[in-house]
């Protein structure tokens, strides 16, 4: 695994051993960064579910300011602090250990709001459509915030959750890639 394009290209990143996470793998990182950037001006990009820390890092190195990383998992919360070394450059990361629901309620309270956000959860545990909706009531979403979720292909997720609509969607493999936006409102 490694940041594949940016600022800390071709680093080399380390995963967590075992079932625990899941790092999303270098094409399906690097498809997802051509959709969304790939290189961005600035923003706060939030890892609702951190994992080895690497989509986070991505993010900075193609140009955000801010990697907010969550984690509850303490070996894997090791490897996120390890990679994030790797960049040199600490002070552009944030890294709390704590539940992602718990986390919305601290960021909420910090008054942090974000450009990008990836949801990458455990298969079996996923809350995306409750979490996205309680980030938006919460104030967490800028106007043009991009949600990119990462699930299984068996998942369908709907067209729109609260304000936001379903921008594009893609599988890899066993992976799919949904992409929700704020609509656009000409009126």
């Amino acid at each position: 695994m490694r940041v594949i394009s940016g600022e800390y290209g071709g680093r080399r990143l380390k995963a967590l051993d075992g079932d625990n996470t899941r790092p999303t793998t270098d094409k399906v990182k690097e498809s997802i960064f051509n959709m969304i950037g790939p290189y961005f001006e600035g923003g706060t990009v939030l890892d609702l579910y951190a994992g080895s820390g690497g989509l986070a890092i991505e993010a900075v190195s193609r140009g955000m300011d801010l990697g907010v990383c969550i984690e509850k998992n303490f070996a894997a919360l090791k490897i996120i602090k390890e990679n994030i070394e790797v960049t040199k450059e600490p002070e552009k990361f944030m890294v709390k250990k704590m539940d992602a629901n718990k986390a919305i309620d601290f960021l909420k309270e910090e008054k942090i709001t974000f450009d990008l956000v990836l949801l990458d959860p455990p298969y079996a545990k996923q809350e995306i459509e409750k979490q996205i909706d309680r980030m938006i009531t919460g104030g967490l979403l800028k106007q043009e915030a991009v949600i990119v979720c990462e699930t299984d292909k068996s998942i369908e997720l709907p067209e729109r959750i609260s304000i936001l609509k379903k921008a594009r969607e893609t599988t890899y493999g066993i992976t799919q890639i949904t992409i929700y936006k704020q609509e656009v409102r000409h009126d």
